[in-house]
């Protein structure tokens, strides 16, 4: 499924992160991959509370909770950079869908 929302299909996902070295863009494809499947389950399931929204990106959260090992072991890591690129784009994803919410709330289960 591609992702229909006009300000999500050419959106350039963690691009600060792309834009550094210390990243590998091996592993950043994979969190791109993660956002834009959250974005491709808010299309499909269309959330109509805070409760259903959660559970989805808690689970992408989670998603990217495994990743950061993966970061680990190719000498790199989900540090302040990552967190700010991965927490504003999950903030434009939710921003972008309509939803008002906090995005610290939306991300509550990292460990990044």
């Amino acid at each position: 499924m591609a992702i229909s929302n006009e300000k999500l299909k050419n959106y350039p996902f963690l691009q600060d992160m792309y834009d550094d070295e210390y990243f590998p863009n091996f592993l950043v494809d994979k969190g791109k991959l993660i956002l834009v499947r959250l974005c491709e389950a808010i299309e499909a399931r269309k959330p109509e509370n805070t409760e259903s929204l959660f559970q989805l990106t808690h689970a992408a959260t989670h998603e990217f909770n495994v990743l950061g090992e993966e970061f680990l072991e190719n000498d790199s890591e989900l540090e302040t950079a990552a967190r700010e690129a991965i927490a504003g784009d999950f903030d434009f994803i939710l921003r972008s869908y309509g939803f008002d919410v906090d995005v610290e709330e939306a991300i509550a289960t990292r460990d990044w």
